[in-house]
């Protein structure tokens, strides 16, 4: 048996493709994602999200933010597509729009814990 036998594949998120492997339309996207995180309070509310689903009146008082103000985060993250939101009678939830999004916000603040 040959010691290559034995290696595991590398799953496509792990492949480290060059520079001139990724179209313009992908760097576009994750630019526009890294925007969105650039913010402290769209990084906070997003923080928070991990931990569930959560209404606009809930992460209002926990940010300690104004109401009109999270909306607009909030709206902003949505266009993004880094949360998805849903009518619950006259609250909208929001939460994360897949554990993607819950995997880039630790791997975001660990990288920052770690500085």
């Amino acid at each position: 048996m040959r010691a290559r036998d034995n290696v595991a594949h590398a799953s496509d998120l792990q492949k480290h493709p060059s520079g001139d492997n990724v179209d313009a339309a992908a760097i576009e996207a994750a630019t526009t994602v890294l925007a969105m995180l650039a913010d402290p309070t769209r990084l906070r509310l997003l923080a928070h999200l991990r931990a569930g689903e959560r209404d606009v009146t809930a992460l209002t008082a926990a940010l300690g933010s104004a109401r009109p103000a999270v909306s607009q985060h909030l709206g902003k993250l949505r266009l993004a597509g880094l949360v998805r939101v849903r009518r619950e009678g006259r609250r909208q939830v929001y939460a994360l729009s897949g554990p993607h999004v819950a995997r880039l916000i630790a791997e975001v603040l660990h990288a920052a814990t770690r500085r």
